[in-house]
């Protein structure tokens, strides 16, 4: 038996309130229900996970999320971890609806193998970079309420304000020319979660255009099975226009890129796992589709990983790693460096760097 070997895998909920409800177009969560994932090598190292699903994006729940763990925990126990990419594969034919439960398993795996070989994540993914800026989300609302939460972006020094719309284009259209009062400067990121018909979108942009508002990307505007809608919308403008729930697979990538249907795409790992993640990125340096990086509802484990990976891959044109900042509570210890926008992995030596406050369940 190698010392890479898998000898075990845990989990157990990990229940963190908001500071304010996280509301999107489709849903709206005040408590991050997720799963911390450990498993351990025949050495007794041991790999952290988190899994982060989102009922409203990928229609997983905490306790199918559970379910998925264990069913894949049996296909894991004896394996080589270095073999992780192989493991994944296998991962993704036996549970496909699976995501989060996969990403947090591979999470797992990637740091157990990366600390047993003492190599930072953000290196075993290429070591481009270290850091990077990201932006910070203002959840769907009131106006009164973009407003605030604008003045508070600009005061904890993030530069780049991502807006959650698709809801009525009206309050919307206030809601943004009220970001952009308080935040002239800002870079603006406009979020639709699938909130629009192709139509409504065009309009808004017709009109921000009009009150000469500038917009640095529309993700998302159109349902998620609405090709032809997202492309209306790439078409119509110079704003570019980025694919998240459209986007969870390298096949959904390559049609994407066939059709000429956004400009951008964001990755996020938890919806498509780490190895799935890298073919969806190989998929768009290869087809000129500019990267983006997001996330679910996720704590600093989840989010660390994804600057790693970003990092290390390089070439990320938006960044946007920001619900750490939502979390009321802080169970985890480590992960990235924030100062201001600026997050940095440069101090992990080894594996992604976050470990749990609080002991472990079986």
């Amino acid at each position: 038996m190698s010392d890479y070997t898998l000898r075990a895998v845990r989990h157990q909920l990990l229940d963190i309130p908001l500071i304010e409800p996280f509301a999107i177009a489709t849903g709206t969560q005040s408590i991050a229900h997720n799963v911390l994932v450990a498993v351990e090598l025949a050495d007794g190292t041991i790999g952290w996970g988190e899994a982060a699903p989102f009922a409203a994006v990928t229609g997983e729940t905490q306790s199918s999320t559970l379910a998925a763990l264990d069913r894949l925990a049996a296909l894991l126990i004896g394996q080589d971890t270095r073999c992780w990419r192989a493991l994944a594969t296998s991962m993704r034919a036996a549970e496909k609806e699976a995501a989060a439960a996969r990403c947090a398993l591979e999470t797992a795996l990637l740091d157990a193998w990366c600390k047993r070989a003492q190599l930072p994540l953000w290196a075993f993914f290429g070591g481009t970079a270290t850091e990077f800026e990201t932006d910070m989300t203002i959840t769907a609302g009131s106006t009164e309420h973009a407003a605030r939460s604008a003045l508070a972006i600009r005061t904890r020094g993030i530069t780049t304000i991502k807006i959650k719309i698709g809801g009525d284009p009206r309050i919307d259209l206030d809601r943004i020319a009220a970001v952009h009062a308080a935040a002239p400067a800002a870079p603006l990121i406009l979020d639709g979660n699938c909130g629009y018909g192709a139509a409504e979108a065009c309009a808004l942009l017709d009109e921000l255009e009009r009150r000469s508002i500038p917009v640095a990307l529309f993700e998302q505007p159109t349902a998620r099975h609405d090709w032809e809608g997202l492309k209306q919308v790439r078409h119509w403008s110079t704003v570019p226009v980025a694919a998240d729930e459209t986007v969870t697979t390298a096949a959904d990538a390559l049609r994407a890129a066939h059709e000429d249907a956004v400009t951008c795409i964001n990755i996020k790992l938890m919806k498509a796992g780490i190895a799935e993640a890298l073919d969806i990125a190989a998929i768009c340096r290869a087809a000129g589709i500019q990267l983006m990086i997001g996330g679910m509802v996720e704590t600093i484990l989840a989010m660390t990983v994804s600057a790693h990976f970003a990092a290390g891959l390089g070439g990320f044109s938006f960044v946007d790693l920001d619900t750490p900042m939502f979390m009321a509570a802080q169970p985890l210890r480590g992960g990235f460096r924030q100062s201001g926008a600026c997050l940095s992995v440069a101090h992990v030596t080894a594996g992604h760097g976050v470990e749990p406050h609080m002991p472990t369940e079986g």
